[in-house]
């Protein structure tokens, strides 16, 4: 990863905002900007140094993973010893951010006390976040390499998808799957989601046996080098004991393929929900597709760009997202369908291989 590349931008946008400093402590955006994996650290960054402080776990893991950074061994008293690293950095009475989206208002507080009159501290919102939203050829190949895995997992789930499984071991054939492959973790919990409990766009598994002819939406993906892949596929196992169930799904598919079709860089997030939004609202299902379009992922399962009714995020070039319309009827059941796609100027690039299906 081109940590310095992105180092250089990030003083850009601190120019602009006229930044002395910025400390950042969001979990993602320290990996992002520095590679440091710990779960406890704060970056501080000027234009000219940059260095992490840390407790005691972590200075090893520091120094293996960031050589281009300085340590600052901080133990457990970080708020004592922030004064004395902002003039250790040459910060006296400059602007310091700090990520207002991840900082408590206790933090915040205890924080402005700690400097007193050596800086003033300023909240930012997205600074890195929006870096992150663009992926280098690194953190692609990251990615296709986790998307691979799903899918590979995928195909093996396959095999031994049976009526009478329940929805949990679903769950753990896919995780098991995913890290055999080569996966360090699941992206997040995985969705199996059976019969009614596939109106429930976010259900958990549970002990249910799958049934032959109703739906199922399993939603799953892995990580890899830190990066996520996201994938959904809604099937039915044997002949669909409703008919609704094959219009639906050829209904959220229609959706999707308008999407894929319509996507790409420019648009809005608002403008990008709406080409799926439409079609199931010209359909009559509308007020049954209750959540976005899509949202961008990487090194978070979800991160920006969000695709939904209200966003005015602008869908840069290089951002992957991923295009899941969906419908829910509570208690039948429900169906989505989901990929993930590169946006580039004059369209999306699809990149799940995996064909979806609406009956095995």
């Amino acid at each position: 990863m081109n940590f310095a590349k992105r180092l250089r931008k990030l003083r850009q946008r601190m120019h602009a905002h006229e930044l002395a400093a910025l400390l950042v402590s969001e979990p993602y955006n320290r990996r992002y900007l520095s590679g440091f994996t710990g779960s406890a650290g704060v970056l501080l960054i000027t234009h000219e140094r940059q260095g992490i402080a840390t407790d005691f776990r972590y200075y090893t893991q520091v120094r293996r993973q960031c050589p281009d950074w300085e340590l600052f061994q901080v133990g457990r008293d970080f708020e004592g010893q922030l004064a004395g690293l902002l003039r250790e950095l040459g910060v006296q009475g400059g602007t310091v951010g700090y990520e207002a989206a991840h900082v408590s208002v206790e933090t915040w507080r205890r924080w402005s006390a700690a400097v007193d009159d050596t800086a003033t501290l300023v909240e930012t919102v997205g600074l890195v976040e929006q870096l992150r939203q663009v992926k280098d050829e690194d953190e692609l190949a990251a990615m296709r390499r986790a998307i691979a895995i799903a899918e590979q997992a995928w195909s093996q789930l396959l095999d031994v998808l049976r009526p009478g499984i329940c929805e949990r071991e679903v769950a753990w054939q896919l995780e098991s799957s995913m890290r055999a492959l080569g996966a360090e973790a699941v992206a997040f919990p995985l969705i199996v989601a059976s019969g009614p409990n596939g109106a429930l766009p976010h259900a958990a598994p549970s002990e249910r046996p799958i049934q032959a002819g109703e739906p199922v939406v399993i939603d799953f993906g892995c990580v890899v080098d830190g990066y996520c892949s996201d994938l959904t596929r809604t099937v039915c196992l044997g002949q669909p004991s409703d008919a609704r169930y094959e219009a639906l799904w050829q209904l959220v598919q229609g959706a999707q393929q308008a999407a894929l079709r319509g996507l790409r860089a420019g648009l809005s997030g608002a403008e990008g929900d709406r080409l799926a939004r439409e079609v199931i609202t010209a359909a009559g299902y509308g007020e049954y597709f209750g959540h976005g379009l899509g949202h961008g992922i990487g090194l978070a399962a979800h991160e920006a760009p969000r695709l939904n009714p209200t966003s005015s995020d602008e869908l840069p070039a290089g951002a992957v997202v991923s295009v899941e319309p969906g419908i829910y009827l509570p208690d039948w059941g429900g169906v989505r369908i989901e990929d993930l796609v590169l946006l580039h100027p004059d369209g999306a690039e699809v990149l799940t291989r995996v064909p979806a299906v609406a009956i095995l």
